[in-house]
């Protein structure tokens, strides 16, 4: 836990969960609505219907090769990511994990809440002792892709077809970061 130094006294929490109450579900499926409204979520363009997002996130916390984080924002959840370890007879891809499906919701944007989940998506990798963390993002999430800059992602590849939205194409990028880095980026 720690408190925002942007907003004095709202508290800010990234926490990693196994599962979800009745009031972090509806907090949880509201940030999701929100974001792929926003432009960015899932590989959906519109929401889904509520059943689905609620069985969407339960699917998550029910694959144990998933970590699902949390961030709240003055104790509402309004963001979160995925720590996607791979499958078990992967042994060639043991040393790396993926950063997945993370977001904030617009109203909770501008706090460093996004740079804090992946800082601490990062730490949880490091934990578990994983040298690579990898990642992809459209190419039109302009604000993800200068923090991932920022934090010492390197963009490896670019695919001219990574996603079709609103009657074209759009690139993705491909990146990754060495977690052996001992040098943690600047605010």
């Amino acid at each position: 836990m720690s408190i925002d130094p942007q907003v004095p006294g709202i508290r800010t929490n990234i926490d990693r969960v196994e599962r979800l109450d009745s009031a972090d579900m509806h907090d949880l499926c509201d940030a999701t609505d929100m974001a792929i409204l926003d432009g960015g979520g899932f590989g959906w363009l519109e929401p889904p219907p509520r059943e689905t997002l609620e069985a969407f996130w339960r699917g998550v916390l029910a694959v144990p090769e998933r970590e699902l984080f949390v961030v709240r924002l003055g104790g509402t959840i309004c963001g979160s990511g995925q720590l996607i370890l791979p499958s078990r007879n992967d042994e060639s891809q043991r040393h790396a994990a993926q950063l997945k499906s993370a977001f904030i919701a617009p109203w909770a944007r501008g706090h460093g809440l996004a740079r804090d989940l992946t800082l601490a998506l990062e730490a949880r990798a490091r934990t578990l002792k994983f040298t690579i963390l990898n990642l992809d993002v459209r190419a039109t999430q302009q604000a993800a892709i200068r923090m991932y800059d920022t934090l010492g992602y390197i963009r490896w590849g670019t695919h001219p077809a990574y996603a079709f939205v609103k009657g074209e194409m759009i690139e993705g990028h491909f990146y990754s970061k060495n977690l052996k880095q001992t040098d943690l980026p600047k605010r």
